[in-house]
């Protein structure tokens, strides 16, 4: 997947425990676990905010894009137009 979920290393500079999260944003520990570990297929954008607002921080603190180990692009990208 060429999404990676860098949530642990947000939590570390925060001094912050998973469970501690999960109860700030109202989310189980068993689907916080999940989206740490990228087991996910999305994220709902209220979630994100939240996750956001409980570590003061950016989406892009905490989830990065690095390209498929073929370095190929998605076989059918959605124009902007299409989002």
């Amino acid at each position: 997947m060429a999404i990676i979920v860098l949530l642990d290393v947000m939590l570390a500079r925060r001094k912050m425990k998973s469970r501690e999260l999960a109860e700030r944003i109202g989310i189980s520990e068993v689907n916080l676990s999940l989206l740490k570990s990228g087991k996910v297929k999305g994220i709902r954008f209220e979630t994100l905010s939240k996750i956001c607002a409980a570590l003061n921080c950016q989406p892009g603190d905490i989830l990065s894009y690095e390209p498929d180990a073929e370095g190929a692009a998605p076989e059918n990208p959605s124009s902007p137009a299409e989002l």
